[in-house]
């Protein structure tokens, strides 16, 4: 069964930017969610979002919208925005498991609540031609919540249920709950993609191996901290290529430029580039102490200096 990747989006970190870098230097996803639009009950949106969704800023790349709220006026509202722009899909966040977003009812907050995922749903199917797809958590309290919910997704069209084999107040502490995650193919008909620790080539073809009707596989925080897996799932290698370092210094070089043009100030260029590296880092292990440096380095000429020293050690 051929395998399709989807990049799960990780607020702050797979912006266009992010896309563009990626899917010149690594490839092998095939689509690519953006992350959230949050409103947080103003009916504008942001100039962060629509620069993101821009398609001057996403030539050849299939990307799907996504949006953050437990308000049908706010989805609908965003649903007109992104089909102005000629999207046709729109993804809804209900896997988020941060506080910040759970305590107000959103992501993963609102799974329990399937009497107001009805009403969004009703409304948006009843006042408009979008296709929606669905970015799940099995629950924030515990996994039976997704269960509970089903009967209500069941009545209407999406496209898809992506689910991360977690519940929200786990946070990303503790494994995936795969036992769970196969009692939802008993509760639906919809198509379901899987999402959660696939860190590996080994990992992924054990997850393939044990759900074998899943054609779809989401890859979140596993995209940055180890940008060649997609492709080597594709390939079906474990290898790493012999050029893996050129190819990252390329793709470092082209995601660091961007946010050069973007950002003010050498702090704030590090910052943001240091954020990355918290990922970047898991696939670098035998540059730790390197690594440790960049990140404390204060200028741009210091971090290039220390960039150097990192790939001195894979040279």
């Amino acid at each position: 069964m051929p395998h399709t990747l989807i990049s799960s989006p990780l607020q702050g970190f797979t912006d266009y930017r992010f896309r563009n870098a990626f899917h010149k230097y690594f490839g092998g996803i095939d689509t690519y969610y953006a992350p959230y639009i949050r409103l947080n009950g103003k009916m504008e949106i942001k100039p962060v979002y629509q620069r993101d969704l821009q398609h001057k800023h996403n030539k050849g790349l299939e990307v799907i919208p996504q949006v953050m709220t437990c308000d049908a006026d706010e989805f609908l509202f965003v649903i007109d925005y992104v089909q102005s722009l000629g999207y046709t899909e729109l993804n809804w966040n209900l896997g988020c498991p941060y506080p910040m977003v759970t305590n107000r009812g959103m992501g993963s907050g609102l799974i329990a609540n399937p009497e107001k995922i009805d009403h969004i749903l009703d409304r948006a199917h009843s006042e408009t031609d979008v296709t929606i797809s669905m970015k799940m958590r099995m629950g924030y309290e515990e996994p039976t919540e997704i269960l509970r919910a089903f009967p209500i997704l069941n009545k209407y069209p999406l496209r898809n249920i992506g689910i991360h084999a977690r519940i929200g107040k786990q946070l990303y502490v503790g494994g995936v709950d795969l036992d769970s995650f196969e009692k939802c193919f008993d509760h639906t008909e919809h198509k379901l993609y899987y999402n959660g620790d696939i860190t590996s080539v080994e990992a992924f073809n054990d997850l393939a191996d044990r759900f074998p009707n899943i054609d779809h596989w989401m890859i979140g925080r596993g995209l940055i901290a180890d940008p060649w897996l997609p492709s080597m799932i594709k390939d079906d290698d474990a290898d790493y290529p012999e050029d893996r370092m050129e190819v990252f210094s390329n793709f470092h070089a082209m995601l660091f430029r961007q946010f050069e043009e973007k950002l003010t100030g050498d702090k704030a260029i590090i910052r943001k580039m240091v954020s990355y590296w918290e990922y970047f880092e898991e696939v670098l292990p035998d540059a730790k102490r390197e690594i440790k440096k960049l990140k404390k380095t204060k200028t741009i000429e210091d971090y290039d200096l220390a960039l150097e020293k990192v790939f001195d050690v894979y040279d």
